[in-house]
């Protein structure tokens, strides 16, 4: 690692024993014919929640930039139904183009459907959103946001989608500063980025939530990161373990970590967003989900993934029953 005042030495934010924050960004399942498998979206937000991780819908991995409103809607719905009085996430998501002007009326009217159907938006990026100088970025988040009690930002790379902005790191601490904003999600899977935000955040404000959203580096729980993953949508139980194993000073801990990191090397692999097809692939061959089909506009992976998941399907399977 680099030396100097703007260096961080990622030792001496390790934070044993802490109970980690899980939120598992949902697959959006398809059916052969082209419609969501409401049935497999609806049994696998209750798998999460049973889980003791917190469901996030309409985020990158439910193709929020493919889907139309009216299907945003019909997932905050269902979601509402399943969830009762527990708490989700959802991304409030504006489809625009290059060169496209900052919307904040669609925003708000997105933040708002969040709310009335009972949670709590995170902020998903957008070309107004990003093409908007630094200095108007933290009024841009208080305007989208001005119904709600509290919200999530989110800084996405442009490996997931080329509307991404990672913020500077003065932005990022003009956000935490923002009294509704409790967290943000981090996804520049560049791990020096996110220690930097940690670091900022132990300075600054510490019970603000760092989400790490880099499934290539998922151990950023144990440097005081919680996480809002696309890669835990595919085992959310074996996240939840892994969690509290962390919390319990388990050494299994790391076995476990290194499973589900090889499982994350694969499944986001470049292209990245084919990894929606990797968590259909896993999900088929996990839980039974009907199909392993993805949104049409989506990448896919080819076929002889399949082997690959399914061994370590099968050592995941051993390592929870260990």
């Amino acid at each position: 690692m680099n030396t100097g005042p703007n260096s961080i030495d990622p030792p001496t934010l390790l934070r044993p024993r802490r109970s980690i924050t899980g939120m598992s960004a949902i697959l959006l399942p398809f059916l052969a014919n082209g419609d969501v498998d409401w049935n497999g979206f609806d049994r696998h937000v209750e798998r999460t929640f049973s889980a003791g991780l917190m469901p996030a819908v309409n985020m990158d991995t439910g193709y929020a930039n493919l889907i139309s409103n009216a299907l945003r809607t019909e997932v905050l719905r269902r979601t509402k139904s399943i969830a009762s009085d527990r708490n989700y996430v959802a991304g409030t998501f504006v489809a625009d183009g290059p060169g496209a002007p900052f919307d904040s009326k669609s925003y708000q009217r997105g933040a708002s459907d969040i709310v009335n159907n009972g949670g709590t938006p995170i902020v998903f990026q957008s070309f107004g959103l990003t093409s908007l100088p630094d200095d108007a970025v933290p009024d841009a988040y208080s305007k989208i946001t001005v119904d709600c009690k509290s919200f999530l930002a989110f800084e996405l790379g442009t490996m997931f989608a080329p509307f991404g902005k990672i913020y500077s790191l003065e932005v990022y601490e003009q956000l935490m500063r923002l009294p509704a904003c409790r967290g943000a999600k981090h996804s520049s899977l560049s791990r020096s980025l996110e220690w930097r935000r940690i670091e900022l955040r132990n300075r600054v404000r510490p019970e603000f939530m760092v989400l790490t959203g880099n499934d290539l580096a998922i151990d950023m729980v144990i440097y005081g990161s919680d996480y809002l993953l696309g890669l835990s949508t595919f085992a959310p139980e074996a996240f939840s373990r892994r969690d509290r194993m962390w919390r319990d000073g388990d050494e299994r801990f790391y076995e476990l970590n290194d499973l589900l990191q090889y499982l994350g090397a694969l499944a986001f692999r470049d292209p990245v967003p084919a990894y929606k097809h990797s968590a259909a692939m896993f999900l088929n061959l996990r839980y039974g989900l009907a199909t392993d089909h993805t949104h049409p506009k989506s990448p896919t992976r080819p076929s002889s993934d399949r082997e690959l998941l399914s061994l370590i399907n099968d050592s995941l399977n051993l390592l929870l029953e260990s």
